[in-house]
């Protein structure tokens, strides 16, 4: 197990970042952590966003608006499977890649950060993907996956079985 806070932005942001699977989460962040049989971490959060994150996977929980709740995730290697309550309002629930951005409101979705290839898939309900720099955009519905590298167009596919079958057991599901 290995938890690792960048110098300085727990207390100005609330970030943490985790490398490998954590055996808890400090109370700062509003989640607990579980370590499964499968070598996943599940995180539970207070606005009842559950995140299973791949063993080994390194990412940032934030607190963009400082409530005291996560809304957002930055995920740099690996892959987490994401369940995030419809809730009313405007806040969407973000994760950041250094190639795309998902945001959503209330769906259950895949983001795997592999080198310079994010892919996203969604379980349930829709999911809008962005390169960071704003340079196009795709909405996915349930059984939809979009490859978003450095360059080339958004295409929103359909995943076979097989692919599906392969991230999801990575997973642990």
């Amino acid at each position: 197990m290995t938890m690792l806070a960048r110098a300085g932005s727990i207390a100005f942001a609330g970030m943490l970042l985790f490398a490998g699977p954590a055996a808890a989460q400090p109370a700062k962040s509003g989640c607990t952590s579980a370590s499964t049989a499968h070598g996943t971490q599940t995180l539970h959060c207070q606005s009842a966003i559950t995140i299973v994150a791949e063993n080994g996977a390194k990412f940032e929980l934030r607190d963009r608006n400082r409530d005291g709740q996560v809304d957002s995730v930055e995920l740099s290697n690996k892959a987490l499977l994401l369940e995030v309550p419809k809730k009313p309002g405007r806040v969407r629930f973000e994760v950041m890649t250094p190639q795309a951005i998902a945001a959503v409101r209330g769906t259950k979705w895949t983001v795997d950060a592999e080198g310079t290839k994010t892919s996203v898939f969604v379980v349930d309900g829709r999911v809008r993907v962005a390169r960071p720099a704003g340079r196009g955009s795709v909405v996915l519905g349930a059984g939809d996956g979009v490859d978003v590298e450095p360059s080339g167009e958004l295409i929103i596919k359909r995943w076979p079985p097989a692919r599906v079958a392969a991230l999801m057991a990575r997973l642990g599901q």
